[in-house]
This record gives structure tokens, sequence and C-alpha cells, in this order.
């Protein structure tokens, strides 16, 4: 079982969130699932377990952290470097080689995001909230 990390959150203490950026804890719930109901900069009102797991998308692992606590030098935040046409992007989605930019500005897989946020964002024709997966470049080993 994964670590209760908001065992003991309180109302309007500050959270980071992966997936919408910066908010604060709007409710703590005694029973059920959810633990937090979190509010954040955007807008939006999420619920979290105890362990930092959204109700929404398909996360299965931690995505919401105290400000404090939080490190966000391994996720990547970097700029689109072309922007994708919508066929190009339609046949990225189908192959499972298509990230999609997060609220925050963390670039995640499209499986993992919910599926209405990512049709919103082709509606609107935000095509520049989509990349090619990125391929993790193998480092060549010198021969000594």
């Amino acid at each position: 079982m994964a670590k209760a990390y908001f065992k003991k959150a309180k109302e309007g203490e500050k959270v980071y969130g992966l997936v919408f950026g910066k908010g604060k804890i709007s409710k703590v719930f005694e029973s059920g699932h959810y633990k937090l109901l979190i509010e954040f900069k955007n807008g939006y009102e999420v619920p979290y377990t105890i362990e930092g797991i959204p109700g929404w998308g398909s996360f299965d692992t931690q995505t919401v952290f105290y400000r404090d606590d939080i490190n966000l030098s391994p996720y990547d935040f970097s700029a689109v470097e072309k922007v994708l046409t919508p066929k190009k992007i339609i046949k990225l989605r189908e192959k499972n080689e298509l990230e999609i930019r997060l609220p925050s500005g963390v670039w995640t897989s499209c499986t993992k995001c919910a599926k209405e946020y990512m049709e919103e964002m082709l509606e609107r024709e935000n095509f520049h909230l989509f990349r090619k997966t990125k391929k993790e470049k193998k480092v060549k080993k010198s021969k000594k």
C-alpha cells in the first residue's frame, strides 16, 4: 500500500499538482475514498486520495505534493519544438506516441490524461499543446 502522504492535511495548505500546478487544500474529508479536495489557481477542483492520487485521468501514482516538498527538476517543462497538424496528432495518438502538455506545464502521455481534456484542447485548436513522444537517448559507451 502507498504511503499516507496527506494523513495530517489541513484546509488552506499550499500544494503543487503535476497536472494543474499551484493550488491549496479546500476541504479535508474524514471518511470515503477521497481524503481531500484541492482547488487549483486555474479554477479546477479535484479530489485526491490520502496518497495524493487524483480522481481525474488514469494516474495510479501520486501527482500532488506539499509545495515545499516537491522537486520539479526531473519533469519536462520544455517548449514545444514543432506545432503538429491535426492529421499528425491523430496518427500519433493511434500509435500511442502522443504527449500533451498539462495545465501545470508538464508533458505526459495522452494515455494518462483524461480524454475530455484532450478532446477539448483539440476542439479549441490548441495544437501547440501536443508533441510526439520523446525517445530516451541511448548513451554510447566509449571503448577504452
